[in-house]
């Protein structure tokens, strides 16, 4: 199956669609589930009152579009950047795939949503390096994070993102460090402002983020414990395959690797510090992952590693298919 995306052909994408479909067959007994908290930011209230109400085709579509455009999106993002050493729909195939690995990540949530920003954000810190005028983009780089946040409240450990990645990216100058504070402040500011005229301050506090250190709720049982196994058996793989490719990239190259990788280990812990978050919450770390997984299906020449990982990796989407149907 890997073969089929190692090239850079539009049939790829038709060849998308079959895998997301396979992957996610269960749909088609049990539409995807629709979870948010009421405090969790905007995305939560767009998804209470516009996407609960959809039929079980609708959720369908809904999750197959967001899964499909975000998977189509990263790759071509990671492509024009040259982060490969040849084009191909690896990252794609690979965002796709891990996409059924959790049985919490096979539901519409906001998380799952704010993967476009999170894409989003990624393209404009690739463009810090040796850019022209990087004080319009640091400001509209917070802006992204402050939207982000006031989106959806967990996505604030993004501001360690861009910070780790200012610092990575280019060498230290204060000023940049202030416009990048106050594009990440401005969409607060506006909302302090309309909740002061409107003599609501009081209820600021509910557009900020609660902090909680906690495992999420889950049951830790034996098929969690091993769709986790492959699932870091894969970003191992990837990890092994970008470190012996990254010798061979030019210093730009490198930085933007570098950032994903910085937002790969800030985006990780999501789940275990923000209150209520859950393993959905994780499904944000889909995009580095999905970077890096790309890695492991495409870097090695013979087949037989990318081919075990993606076997590995349906059988246990395969469990999570047969788990749908017979327990819901």
């Amino acid at each position: 199956m890997v073969f089929l995306f190692r090239d850079k052909s539009i049939i790829n994408i038709f060849f998308l669609v079959i895998l997301s479909i396979g992957i996610h067959l269960h749909f088609f007994v049990n539409a995807p589930v629709v979870v948010f908290n009421d405090n969790d930011g905007v995305f939560s209230l767009f998804l209470k009152n516009y996407v609960t109400g959809l039929s079980s085709t609708g959720l369908f579509i809904f999750y197959q579009l967001i899964i499909l455009i975000q998977a189509i999106r990263l790759n071509l993002v990671l492509s024009e950047l040259r982060m490969f050493q040849h084009t191909n729909y690896t990252t794609a195939m690979a965002y796709v795939l891990l996409s059924g690995m959790l049985t919490q990540w096979c539901s519409i949530s906001p998380a799952l949503i704010a993967n476009f920003l999170l894409i989003w954000l990624f393209i404009k810190l690739s463009r810090l390096y040796n850019h022209p005028s990087p004080k319009t983009l640091l400001f509209n780089t917070g802006f992204i994070v402050g939207l982000s946040v006031v989106c959806y409240h967990p996505t604030a450990i993004l501001i360690l993102v861009v910070l780790f990645a200012l610092a990575v990216v280019r060498p230290f100058n204060l000023a940049e460090w202030v416009i990048l504070l106050m594009g990440i402040l401005v969409p607060y500011y506006f909302i302090a402002s309309a909740l002061f005229l409107n003599d609501q301050l009081a209820t600021f506090k509910t557009y900020l983020p609660h902090l909680q250190w906690d495992l999420p709720p889950a049951k830790w049982d034996v098929p969690l414990i091993v769709s986790l196994s492959v699932l870091v058996a894969i970003l191992l793989a990837g990890l092994y395959c970008w470190q012996v490719s990254n010798k061979r990239m030019v210093i730009q190259i490198r930085k933007n690797w570098g950032v994903m990788i910085v937002m790969l280990l800030i985006l990780l812990p999501i789940p275990f510090i923000f209150l209520n978050a859950g393993i959905e919450s994780a499904f944000m770390s889909l995009v580095p992952l999905g970077a890096f997984a790309g890695n492991a299906f495409s870097f090695p020449r013979r087949l037989m590693l990318p081919n075990i990982l993606f076997w590995l990796a349906f059988g246990v989407i395969a469990y999570h298919n047969w788990w749908f149907v017979y327990h819901n």
